[in-house]
């Protein structure tokens, strides 16, 4: 909109100079330095009142330590290292059962959408921790699934249930035209699928799918309650030993932050770039 040749943006911007201050970067550090500051000292200020005395010296061996003259990881890496490994296990599984649901749901067999609606409802309406008791103390020992297999059963269904609605949601949202050009090609419905629906939903479904790996970290924590080694029952045990309790916990957000932060930056790229795509 253009008023005798300036346009209204234009004459906002010199009207109101001052409004474009707060998108200065140094600005911007300088509040997330201050917030840092005042995080900080009302930390301090809650520790000092509850007699608590910061010890992070005593927190590197956990890390990190020096054995024989070589570097050894400490019981947080080593939970760590687990919790990456049940999670691109779990992950695996969780997009096989997303995506099966998913098509079973939009087929014609009135069993398999009666079945997938089933367990949509149960794995959703119920929480996670039950689910993981309920693999581990009852179905667990039926099937003979150990901790570990119990423990990604019961992330891989309940992620998948969620990925399953992502998947479903990308399909339905392309235009039926492209249904029709392929079956007027002569594609069957497993070729529409591979060759013109699936490569069209995924750049939709991407970012809900990346956030749903962001959870499926997070939830990963919930194993150590069947005492799987993971970094949070890893975090609990040194906790309980060293009474190190703030160190330990800021340590270990810590690292649940330095693993989940890169997702969501790509989930924010991604979108960025798609919605420019689109």
């Amino acid at each position: 909109m253009k008023t005798d040749g300036v346009s209204t943006a234009d004459s906002f911007h010199r009207a109101k100079p001052w409004r474009f201050l707060f998108r200065s970067p140094g600005k911007d550090v300088a509040q997330f330095i201050l917030l840092i500051v005042v995080g900080g000292w009302l930390i301090s200020l809650s520790t000092a009142r509850l007699g608590y005395y910061w010890q992070w010296y005593r927190l590197p061996r956990y890390l990190f330590r020096i054995e024989a003259g070589r570097l050894v990881a400490g019981d947080l890496i080593k939970g760590l290292f687990f919790t990456l490994r049940i999670s691109g296990v779990s992950l695996a599984l969780a997009l096989t059962i997303g995506l099966a649901t998913a098509l079973l749901r939009l087929s014609d067999s009135f069993m398999g959408r009666l079945l997938t609606r089933v367990y949509l409802e149960v794995i959703r309406n119920t929480p996670l921790l039950v689910q993981v008791y309920l693999l581990y103390f009852v179905i667990g020992p039926i099937l003979g699934l150990g901790r570990f297999a119990s423990a990604v059963m019961a992330l891989s269904l309940f992620e998948g249930a969620y990925m399953s609605e992502i998947f479903r949601a990308g399909i339905v949202s392309l235009h039926k035209g492209q249904w029709e050009a392929a079956y007027s090609l002569g594609l069957s419905r497993f070729d529409t699928y591979r060759d013109v629906i699936l490569p069209q939903a995924i750049r939709r479904i991407l970012p809900p799918l990346t956030g749903e790996v962001i959870s499926l970290i997070k939830n990963t924590s919930l194993v150590s309650l069947v005492s799987l080694s993971d970094l949070a029952l890893q975090a609990r045990v040194i906790a309980a030993d060293t009474f190190l309790t703030f160190e330990v916990w800021f340590v270990t957000a810590a690292i649940y932050l330095a693993l989940t932060i890169p997702l969501s930056i790509v989930v924010y790229g991604m979108e960025k770039r798609f919605k420019v795509l689109t």
